[in-house]
């Protein structure tokens, strides 16, 4: 309704396809966007980002992209589950379905991985390994929940990871960068029957080679993570509310406040990895 406070998301369920039907939407494979195209007053046909736009002040979106949440919580925090940060929570909480007690290595520490972080920490894992070549966000991944670094620039990864759980590699590993060699690093540094869980985005040229013997010897399973499994329904105010709970640090991922007019400074920012998320308020 006019006036309520909605977080949007870019997969609206279709209610119809055969996912939806065997009671999985978050696997919809029909997810739609608005029918209706924004224009600019020259009648310009404009392509919004995943079907949201962005650096707006007005969008269109289908109904099924608004999720209504509680009006008490700070927005900009509130806000970054509509992206990023839950694919990362996702990726650890559905996708991999991490358990009490269980170890979790996470490759990439960007604001995907440091979510994925935060996630297995929420589910209660007791073995939390950050992996990133940049040391300053290895320390910040410690204020997520992680309670073991390595620095995969002076360190071999695999080698590490294992070191760290007994020699036997973690229960999960989530690669948070997307690449063959990330992958790889995930698939041999998982314990014997352990998930393996994508959820970085690669390039459409990458290859990955891995020895069918060892997929088959290894057991477990690969995974991938396509907006953390999430149905926004579900997921959007229960994340919120943990937040609320002191469960769930939302606010550690705003690095900065920023207006539309900051935004090309907040792209260079990104690029050299200096901050989680920067967020536009209008």
């Amino acid at each position: 309704a006019v006036g309520d406070r909605v977080i949007l998301n870019w997969r609206a369920v279709c209610g119809q396809c055969r996912a939806c039907m065997k009671g999985k939407p978050q696997y919809c494979f029909d997810t739609h966007n608005a029918t209706q195209k924004m224009t600019l007053e020259d009648g310009t046909e404009l392509s919004p980002a995943l079907g949201i736009g962005a650096f707006i002040e007005k969008t269109l979106v289908a109904a099924g992209q608004c999720t209504k949440i509680d009006e008490e919580s700070d927005a900009a925090a509130v806000g970054l589950l509509g992206c990023g940060v839950m694919a990362g929570i996702g990726a650890a909480i559905n996708t991999a379905e991490v358990q009490r007690g269980e170890s979790v290595a996470v490759i990439g520490c960007g604001g995907v991985g440091t979510a994925a972080i935060a996630g297995a920490q929420l589910a209660g894992a007791t073995t939390i390994i950050a992996v990133d070549i940049d040391d300053s966000k290895l320390e910040q991944a410690k204020r997520f929940g992680a309670t073991h670094t390595v620095n995969s620039r002076d360190q071999d990864a695999v080698e590490a990871i294992r070191s760290l759980t007994e020699g036997f590699g973690a229960d999960v590993v989530i690669d948070a960068v997307g690449r063959p060699e990330t992958y790889e690093q995930a698939f041999y540094a998982r314990d014997l029957a352990g998930r393996v869980v994508l959820v970085g985005v690669p390039t459409p040229d990458m290859k990955l080679e891995l020895p069918l013997l060892d997929v088959f010897g290894r057991g477990g399973a690969l995974k991938s993570s396509w907006y953390g499994d999430c149905l926004p329904s579900r997921d959007f105010q229960m994340l919120i509310d943990q937040y609320r709970l002191g469960r769930l640090d939302l606010d550690g991922f705003v690095s900065e406040r920023i207006g539309l007019g900051d935004i090309e400074a907040a792209f260079k920012k990104m690029a050299e990895g200096t901050v989680l998320r920067s967020v536009v308020e209008l």
